[in-house]
């Protein structure tokens, strides 16, 4: 297997090279595209596979979208994702899919994750918003997922799993996606009056706001803790999906990019402080020390404030005149909006 190849395209995944991957028995394989309309970065498949003791795996692949592709390679997403299954992925707190083989080329956007099919698990459609139930038992689960690499993250980031949100390639790179993708949304799209007051400061802002949320006390930050990336087994735990993003950093960037964007206005703007609570609680009861958490809501809306590149930065790879991913950068947006009215963000500019 140490001279299996990364693949071109999911075509090139025949049943010869999925059976070197996995070593099993795989006589014939197919392939199907799914979570089209809910993340850009990489090209998701559905593989269903035919021989003994097979059954399914999930693949993923460069997005096919050329400008998907180039921000992924530029921050290493599709290294860091190979990396999470190959070095962290078993020491978990929250569940997550096995991975059963994994390859990338680092100099290069080329990679290959091959891993195990969570597809009967319950799933929360981030358009529709999540309920406050399902909410409170996956910011649990956060507080447990921060604890855990609370203050070990530096080391992580010197081997190379992670990149902090400090690193020169945020400021380098942002700037210029961010631009192309504000252009994009106001060609096609609606944008709140809330929005428009903070997108124009946004850029020169950014830096600052990285280095605040990169500064001690830090964890292992998933950076894409949203619904659709967050799924529910048979006991109501959260199964934790799409490692692209991990990162060093302040744990409140995750709860913040996922309270302000995967809530519909009216359950964030009634619950924030309480999940907020609720999260900081999990943290010293988990072991961390209640000094540490202080200053924590600051680092929160400061990351509200960043998560604007969210939306606004993958549309470049999307298509807005899709439904799916309309809606998807519409309720960013206009959930982005409720935060910049509730927060005061604009006062952070």
């Amino acid at each position: 297997m140490g001279e299996l190849q990364i693949p071109d395209a999911v075509e090139a995944i025949d049943a010869q090279w999925m059976a070197a991957a996995l070593g099993q028995n795989v006589t014939a394989v197919s392939h199907e595209q799914i979570g089209v309309g809910v993340g850009v970065s990489s090209a998701v498949y559905r593989s269903l596979l035919t021989g003994a003791d097979c059954d399914s795996v999930i693949v993923k692949l460069p997005a096919l979208a050329e400008e998907a592709v180039f921000t992924s390679m530029v921050l290493r997403m599709y290294i860091r994702e190979v990396r999470f299954f190959a070095n962290l992925a078993s020491e978990s707190p929250i569940r997550v899919p096995a991975g059963y083989f994994g390859r990338v080329d680092e100099e290069s956007s080329r990679f290959v994750q091959v891993m195990e099919d969570m597809g009967s698990m319950r799933v929360v459609d981030q358009n529709a918003g999540m309920p406050i139930e399902d909410a409170g038992q996956a910011v649990d689960e956060l507080a447990l997922w921060h604890a855990h690499w609370w203050g070990k993250a530096d080391p992580l980031v010197e081997r190379g799993d992670l990149v902090c949100l400090s690193d020169p390639v945020y400021p380098a790179i942002l700037p210029m996606v961010f631009a192309e993708g504000w252009d994009k949304l106001n060609a096609e799209i609606s944008i709140a009056d809330e929005i428009r007051r903070v997108a124009p400061g946004w850029s020169d802002r950014m830096p600052s706001l990285l280095t605040s949320l990169s500064a001690t006390p830090n964890t292992l930050c998933h950076g894409d803790y949203r619904a659709d990336n967050i799924l529910f087994d048979d006991n109501g735990r959260v199964v934790l999906l799409d490692f692209q993003l991990v990162g060093r950093g302040s744990g409140a960037y995750d709860l913040a990019y996922f309270v302000t964007q995967s809530l519909a206005p009216e359950t964030a703007a009634t619950h924030e402080t309480e999940l907020f609570n609720r999260w900081r609680d999990g943290l010293i009861s988990a072991g961390v020390a209640e000094s540490e958490t202080v200053g924590l809501w600051d680092r929160y809306r400061e990351a509200a404030l960043f998560c604007l590149a969210y939306p606004v930065v993958a549309s470049r790879g999307m298509d807005l005149q899709d439904p799916r991913q309309r809606d998807l950068v519409d309720n960013m947006n206009t959930r982005f909006a409720r935060a910049v009215d509730q927060l005061n963000l604009a006062d952070l500019l």
